[in-house]
């Protein structure tokens, strides 16, 4: 340990009023942020460029600064101080002192309050102001805007589920899931709490989800062009501290994230916590010093090899975190075990993640985060899910990532949308999507499972508008449309947006319906956006993350109802039937039966030739498979037969007879989901109707 001992120097200490004493004294520098005792606090925070760094202190309600103490110890990069007696709940930020000189990376500006990067809680959200970017020449003080992170103890024996596979997810905007549900009580709308009302409960129940994916809870701050827009960030991907719950979205803090993780794990449904590791809401040179521009901006963000000045921007926000570097890896092994220790999380979804394995060479499988991952006591075992691409260099990583990873699957819900909307070619491609993916993820031992199947994310169209729209409409968004994606593989069935013909309703929903039939009988992990199940729309906008209003919020009282329970009826018949969601590629080999594990068939039911794989004109898919004969729900292998019709015309189909004697039942077709299920005369063809999914299982 190196530095001063004893006490920090007192400022802005009122007069008639104790100071406060700060001491190196007893410090934990291994600790960082502020760690309460029974009898004090200690502080620590991560500065190898700053002269010094000022612990600022506030009154009871955070209005006004009353002391800023020089944090007196130093070990290596961290300082640190004691400061004995002081209570929970006090109120506390840093300022960091050292040089401006961005050409080399430094952004140090006394005039800027900075929020730890280890804050637990916070008093009040962020809202952007100009004084956050200032220079240091105008003399700005950003102390009245920015939150103060209260000292707190949490508790830290929070239990998530045993590890498995996510199975059905459930991507879920916590503010836009209950803001406009009319049975959640008017206080809770819009926050996790409502997450543990009954009327949600009860839907998540009834939709059969396995996994609730609740996208970013951490404190967030509106990106610097939507306050000139009079818009603000509806999504939460523009974190500021990592490790506190935004108080818009959990006012109690930590407290009210483990209550509603609670309830839902009451409902055996385990919940995943999107995480924003791959930048911060401080955004390009222009953007805020609010946190760690302001603590070391040199250290903590990554820089142009040949220009130490200029910001690396693989993630299209501005900066890009270091995310090999010792600190950085420290602090979202921090972040990670606080969210599970405190709140019980089953596991994390990586926004961006390849971020997360760059080294200055590029992306790495064994990159230090990974590496931290796979040997944390706490993290190892749980569920950890990548978004396996970024805008950087080699940023496309679909398959490359380590265990314990699983990864997002576009390449799925590309191959998918394109077969459905009619493009030439498109069988082979989705017979490999519905195969669980090997190309992808057949290597060292992965499984399906490695994959999550999506159809759409909470990042382009809603499924509504998948089949609705052939355009982007993003003109809300204040960019004269020129944000979101243009390639979406979209159709509108004949129709521009909004309709209420009820022949192009009726053509939307049979598609949106056989969209989601392809997702639940594919090998691998499906998932679906919250209100996907019932008929939500965007109104055209595929980038709604400054849409914080009705465009994004569930309309509860429009509800298909009859949607909703056709996607509890798939996830009920996937539940049901192993031959639906077997953890096994399809490869066509023969298993322990003696059966190839999948037939692909045409309409009369003979195999596939060449001929029929290359036929562009082919809109039409049979397949027949069989549970592996080990998989413990089916000792006998069970059969099913899935066709998948996008054309436009009925086909005759001649279905396959299962070996002894046993029956097929057309258990579900997605163009009539009220239809019962029906045994099959094996004497007679079945008509398989246009822009559908027939589903048979042997009985």
């Amino acid at each position: 340990m190196d530095g001063p001992r004893g006490a920090g120097r007192h400022h802005l200490t009122p007069r008639g009023t104790m100071a406060t004493l700060l001491t190196a004294e007893r410090g934990c520098p291994a600790e960082l942020g502020a760690s309460v005792t029974t009898d004090g606090v200690h502080f620590a925070v991560y500065s190898q460029n700053a002269d010094e760094v000022l612990l600022c202190l506030f009154d009871p309600h955070g209005t006004r600064e009353t002391e800023r103490l020089r944090l007196p110890g130093r070990e290596g990069h961290v300082r640190f101080g004691f400061a004995p007696g002081m209570r929970e709940g006090t109120r506390y930020a840093f300022r960091a002192r050292g040089p401006f000189d961005p050409a080399n990376g430094h952004r140090f500006d006394i005039s800027k309050l900075l929020v730890d990067p280890y804050a637990a809680r916070l008093d009040r959200p962020f809202v952007y102001r100009p004084e956050l970017a200032a220079p240091p020449s105008r003399g700005l003080d950003s102390g009245p805007f920015v939150p103060r992170a209260i000292a707190e103890r949490f508790d830290r024996d929070a239990t998530p589920l045993p590890f498995s596979a996510p199975g059905f997810t459930y991507e879920l905007l916590v503010r836009g899931f209950s803001q406009s549900h009319p049975n959640v009580p008017a206080r809770l709308r819009g926050t996790v709490a409502a997450l543990a009302e009954p009327p949600l409960l009860d839907h998540l129940t009834s939709l059969g989800v396995d996994t609730v994916e609740l996208m970013p809870l951490a404190a967030y701050l509106d990106e610097r062009h939507l306050s000139a827009l009079g818009l603000t960030n509806a999504w939460g991907y523009n974190p500021i501290t990592h490790m506190a719950p935004d108080p818009r979205l959990a006012p109690g803090g930590f407290a009210d994230v483990r209550r509603a993780v609670d309830a839902l794990h009451a409902r055996d449904i385990r919940v995943l916590l999107d995480v924003v590791l791959n930048h911060s809401g401080e955004s390009d040179e222009w953007g805020p010093t609010i946190c760690y521009r302001g603590l070391d901006n040199a250290v903590y963000y990554r820089h142009a090899e040949d220009d130490p000045g200029r910001l690396v921007n693989d993630t299209g926000t501005g900066n890009t975190f270091a995310a090999d570097r010792p600190v950085v890896v420290d602090l979202w092994r921090a972040s990670l075990r606080r969210w599970v220790e405190a709140t019980g999380v089953d596991g994390f979804r990586y926004d961006l993640a390849p971020v997360l394995g760059r080294l200055e060479t590029g992306f790495s499988r064994t990159a230090p985060f990974f590496s931290a991952i796979a040997e944390d006591d706490v993290l190892k075992d749980r569920i950890h899910v990548a978004e396996p691409w970024d805008i950087g260099p080699g940023g496309y990583q679909v398959g490359n990532f380590p265990p314990p990873f699983l990864e997002w699957q576009d390449r799925f819900r590309d191959d998918a949308r394109r077969f459905w909307r009619g493009d030439s070619g498109t069988v082979g491609a989705l017979a490999t999507r519905l195969s669980g993916s090997a190309d992808l993820f057949g290597t060292a031992g992965r499984r399906p499972s490695t994959g999550v199947n999506f159809l759409a994310a909470h990042d382009g169209f809603t499924l509504a508008d998948l089949v609705a729209h052939s355009t982007k409409h993003n003109e809300a968004n204040g960019e004269n449309n020129r944000d979101g994606h243009n390639d979406n593989h979209s159709w509108n069935n004949g129709v521009e947006g909004a309709s209420t013909d009820p022949a192009v309703r009726e053509a939307r929903g049979r598609d949106v319906r056989a969209l989601l039939a392809t997702l639940f009988v594919s090998r691998g992990n499906p998932m679906i956006t919250a209100g996907d199940e019932l008929g939500r729309t965007q109104k055209g906008n595929n980038n709604a993350y400054a849409q914080d209003n009705e465009i994004v919020w569930i309309d509860w009282r429009t509800a298909d109802r009859e949607l909703i329970a056709f996607v509890g009826r798939l996830a009920q018949l996937r539940r049901e039937h192993p031959a639906l969601s077997a953890d096994a590629f399809l490869t066509g080999e023969k298993t322990g039966s003696g059966r190839p594990d999948v037939l692909w068939l045409r309409e009369d039911g003979t195999e596939m030739t060449t001929g029929d794989w290359n036929d562009g004109t082919r809109h039409f898919l049979g397949l027949s498979f069989h549970a592996p004969p080990s998989d413990e729900r089916s000792g006998t292998g069970e059969q099913a037969v899935v066709y998948l019709n996008a054309g436009r015309n009925e086909v005759l189909v001649t279905p396959p007879v299962p070996p002894g004697g046993r029956g097929l039942v057309l258990e579900l077709r997605s163009d009539r989901p009220d239809a019962y299920p029906q045994p099959l005369d094996p004497t007679r063809p079945l008509p398989v109707a246009p822009r559908s999914v027939f589903v048979l299982v042997e009985r």
